[in-house]
């Protein structure tokens, strides 16, 4: 080849792929780059909310599971900010959530071959030539200009972006916003006279504790409508726990596509709720602001489905179905939350070059084959890989979204990638067994 050739390009510089980009920036005969098209590295700041803490043990940074002793681990973060104590005396295994941020800013800037600003805006499959390969376009995002990139693989980390209902699309984002762009409208929302959240998990109960907190000073009224039977706190026994450890995404994967769809609505328990102390937060402030008979201004109601948001004067009419009365009723707000989770960001490009190149498990819904190792299972044959990190719940279950299992995960495609072992990605025990081993 004329031009550079790349050992593999990422797509995406979230967590997942900036671990990746620390897995592998000292392995020789790996040269690589990754692209995000945002400015600068800043996890979910519209959700850095004071007070808030991961869901998951510190041990799932970007390395310690592949390597404990890299340079790139959190407790050495910890180290070089001289933090180390007060973490320790903080006595929790999770990360503050703006810690977590501030981590991963950290890293950053210390790995090589981080490029921002620099949007994806096509991949070229060169199939049939000499040395197969992958051409990718890249856009700057302050000049529009495009520069091409050469590569043997591509890891694609495109994310997701948020879910929100058809008619919300064209109101006001100052009046009705999703929880991504909480905080950066959070002072207009406490001018309010009446807020209502709608969905549920963690980000609506943590959106709700804070402006519960808020309330303190205030006198809005404070609204939550969940679609979801109950507002159940998440799962977090330890053998529950299991079902986050590679061998259940070797039983998981294994199984068929149906199979693997009911399989996903049974692991609800343990993928989606709200922490236990977020819970009993939210509970004993509500018993606090009503003692004495007093009004706490709050509406908390499940099984209520909301269709449809519309302007109305100076206020906003949601449309609501309790769904199990199969009752219908109009509602009046001020301002609305939509905590109604995210989507799989699937560039355009991406199906129109690729499309007719892979398998699928369910085109309609977008759901495309994947091997194992996270690689597109395409019809012909191939050296050049394309790992795919977007849109695999329905292929890898639990490993999908789980940031404890996003190292593993590194660690498969770095080893199939060079199709050597690099890291032991094999042999990690647990006590359950999924299947009997014959």
């Amino acid at each position: 080849m004329q031009h550079k050739l790349y050992t593999f390009i990422g797509i995406g510089i979230g967590p997942y792929n900036l671990g990746l980009a620390a897995l592998t920036e000292d392995l020789e005969d790996v040269d690589r780059i990754f692209f995000d098209q945002t400015p600068q590295m800043d996890w979910h700041p519209g959700m850095l909310i004071e007070g808030t803490d991961l869901q998951i043990p510190f041990l799932a940074d970007l390395v310690t599971f592949a390597n404990p002793k890299s340079r790139y681990s959190f407790l050495n973060y910890l180290h070089e900010h001289g933090r180390l104590y007060k973490f320790y005396f903080f006595q929790k295994m999770e990360i503050p959530r703006q810690e977590y941020n501030d981590y991963l800013q950290w890293a950053t800037d210390q790995i090589s071959g981080l490029i921002f600003g620099q949007r994806v805006v096509d991949i070229i499959d060169h199939q049939d030539a000499e040395t197969p390969h992958y051409e990718v376009v890249i856009e700057d995002q302050e000049t529009m200009e495009t520069s091409r990139y050469f590569t043997k693989h591509v890891v694609m980390a495109t994310g997701s972006e948020p879910f929100v209902l058809d008619s919300t699309e064209n109101l006001r984002e100052d009046d009705v916003l999703h929880t991504s762009r909480y905080l950066y409208y959070k002072e207009q929302l406490l001018n309010s006279n009446h807020i209502t959240i709608v969905g549920s998990g963690q980000s609506a109960a943590e959106v709700f504790y804070d402006l519960l907190e808020e309330r303190e000073n205030k006198e809005f009224h404070l609204t939550w409508f969940t679609r979801s039977k109950g507002i159940f706190q998440l799962e977090s026994a330890k053998i529950g726990q299991e079902f986050f450890s590679p061998k259940y995404v070797d039983y998981f994967h294994q199984l068929d596509f149906e199979k693997r769809k009911e399989t996903l609505d049974s692991l609800d328990p343990l993928r989606h709720g709200v922490d236990e102390s977020t819970l009993e937060g939210i509970y004993d402030m509500l018993y606090h602001y009503s003692i004495g008979e007093k009004d706490p201004k709050v509406t908390i109601q499940p099984i209520t489905d909301v269709k449809e948001i519309k302007p109305s004067g100076e206020f906003y009419e949601i449309q609501c179905e309790q769904w199990q009365q199969e009752e219908s009723f109009n509602y009046q707000t001020e301002k609305v939350i939509l905590a109604t989770g995210y989507k799989p960001n699937i560039p355009q490009w991406f199906l129109e070059r690729f499309e007719n190149k892979i398998h699928w498990e369910d085109r309609e819904d977008l759901l495309f084959k994947i091997t194992r190792h996270y690689r597109l299972d395409f019809k012909q044959e191939r050296d050049h890989h394309f790992y795919m990190v977007t849109n695999i719940e329905h292929s890898h279950g639990t490993a999908a979204t789980n940031l404890g299992l996003a190292i593993q995960r590194n660690m498969e495609i770095i080893n199939d990638l060079l199709g050597k072992e690099v890291y032991q990605a094999k042999g990690h025990s647990i006590f359950q067994q999924f299947q009997h081993d014959t």
